[in-house]
């Protein structure tokens, strides 16, 4: 079987480009690109937050997710754009369309970047960087903007690659070529290494990609459990995620929802996050079915969606399981801003769950148990999730 051969495509400056794309389709004559230009607030309120930036606008220092005052407040001649989230969808149906023409395999990540396996197309265009070249052309000349392409032999070497110099570039990281492309950056650059691992990570004096490469995993786990260990495999390269196709999304079992009111801290997103498990978990139980992989969807006032997925230890249903590794992605994928929807999702479902070693503390609940918890769900669906409270 030949190694598998992965693109990870990433729309530069998704908003700003497509924004800048549709006015010089109408005719516009300034391209928002060549400016200092971001897209989000408004320019009477000075409120909101850093959507996008052109790259005049990063030469000022402005960044993703800051206050627009403060952008403003080293660029006084910042233009404000404000977003356009129905244009953006339709620029982006358009981008998964196109591509679709090359590779049909495309798993959408978000609005602007997704996953191509190109293995049975590998042949076709000559070499991979001549197929990637082919694809990121073709987007700027017919849709008017540009992508990265990053090439590799999994999902998580694509992405990486996809991140090195832009824009409108093409980047190979295969196995081989970690420990001079990838080894030498930041470990805050590695993919899953959020803020709380970031800090951790600097307590243990663990500052380069190639120094978490090469740390003791067991001493990882000690510090940062299950996740330790799989930033370590990231680290190495290590990543055996597939390709998640539309078709194979349909079998995942998932839930969402758009709060209330916006969730300003953490305490306020982990009772979500535990009812999002609950129902995926009930469902799962329905259907007989066991789940191999977990994500996690935040999507911030702003309305930006980003989303995290890792594979379980072991396929499962539990409720309790799957909150813990909801939290898990929750807490490295959240940047600290307000958020407006939770979503989990939870997908490479099996109807038969991977045996697992277990303790004296893990024997099989009774018969008197499965059904009076079977009856505590029923009651529950049927009159909702108070009518039941735990003793104290």
């Amino acid at each position: 079987m030949s190694e598998r051969l992965i693109f990870h495509i990433d729309v530069n400056s998704a908003y700003l480009s497509w924004s800048a794309a549709e006015k010089l389709r109408q005719g516009f004559s300034l391209d928002l690109r060549t400016i200092p230009c971001i897209i989000g607030g408004d320019m009477a309120s000075r409120h909101g937050v850093v959507l996008a930036k052109s790259i005049p606008a990063k030469a000022y220092g402005i960044t993703t997710g800051e206050p627009v005052a403060h952008a403003l407040q080293k660029c006084p001649d910042l233009l404000l754009e404000p977003p356009d989230h129905y244009l953006y969808s339709q620029y982006s149906r358009r981008l998964m369309e196109l591509l679709a023409r090359f590779c049909p395999s495309i798993e959408q990540v978000s609005i602007d970047e997704c996953y191509m396996d190109f293995t049975e197309k590998r042949n076709i265009y000559g070499s991979p960087d001549a197929a990637a070249h082919q694809i990121k052309d073709t987007v700027r000349e017919s849709l008017g903007f540009t992508v990265n392409v990053g090439i590799s032999s999994n999902k998580l070497l694509a992405k990486m690659a996809s991140d090195f110099q832009k824009p409108d570039k093409v980047h190979t990281l295969f196995p081989e070529e970690i420990p001079e492309k990838m080894w030498p950056l930041p470990v805050r650059e590695l993919f899953m290494v959020g803020k709380s691992s970031a800090a951790t990570l600097d307590k243990l004096e663990i500052c380069t990609i190639g120094d978490l490469a090469h740390t003791d995993p067991n001493i990882l786990e000690n510090h940062m459990k299950s996740h330790g260990k799989l930033i370590w495999q990231f680290a190495n390269g290590i990543d055996d995620t597939p390709v998640q196709t539309q078709e194979s999304e349909l079998k995942g079992v998932g839930n969402s929802t758009t709060l209330a009111r916006n969730a300003e801290t953490a305490e306020d997103a982990r009772p979500v996050l535990h009812s999002l498990c609950r129902q995926v978990s009930s469902r799962l139980q329905k259907y007989g079915q066991f789940a191999g992989m977990i994500s996690t969807e935040i999507r911030y006032a702003s309305f930006v969606r980003v989303s995290h997925q890792m594979q379980l230890p072991s396929a499962a249903n539990d409720e309790k399981l799957l909150y813990h590794h909801a939290c898990l992605l929750f807490d490295e994928l959240w940047n600290g801003e307000p958020i407006r929807l939770l979503g989990v999702r939870t997908s490479k479902l099996t109807d038969q769950p991977e045996p697992v070693q277990i303790s004296l503390f893990d024997l099989p609940r009774t018969q008197k148990e499965l059904k009076a918890e079977q009856a505590a769900k029923t009651l529950q669906e049927k009159f909702g999730k108070d009518i039941i409270r735990k003793g104290l």
